[in-house]
């Protein structure tokens, strides 16, 4: 019994690994300037410092615009996605 819980622990630990290479980061920002040529966009992070990022060929740039508050994720150093970003509800009266 012990053989097979030592079993399932590794395994656990082996998938836990593995899903942490692939995962994929976030970031929220405002798109400053796209170049769909050279297939790359600059976006201020909320932070305030500016990043240039290369994005995939799948993404469509055209529907990026300079100026709009987004959600981007990053795999392997490459944008994947931009969504615009949800705004906040008012709160108040």
């Amino acid at each position: 019994m012990k053989k097979v819980a030592a079993v399932i622990a590794a395994v656990v630990l082996v998938v836990s690994l593995v899903s942490l290479v692939f995962a994929a980061d976030a970031m929220k920002g405002t798109i400053k300037s796209v170049d769909a040529k050279a297939g790359t966009i600059v976006v201020t992070a909320d932070s305030g410092k500016d990043e240039t990022m290369h994005v995939d060929k799948t993404v469509d740039l055209g529907k990026v615009i300079a100026g709009e508050k987004v959600m981007i994720t990053v795999e392997k150093g490459i944008v994947t996605s931009v969504k615009a970003a949800k705004a906040k509800a008012a709160v108040g009266c």
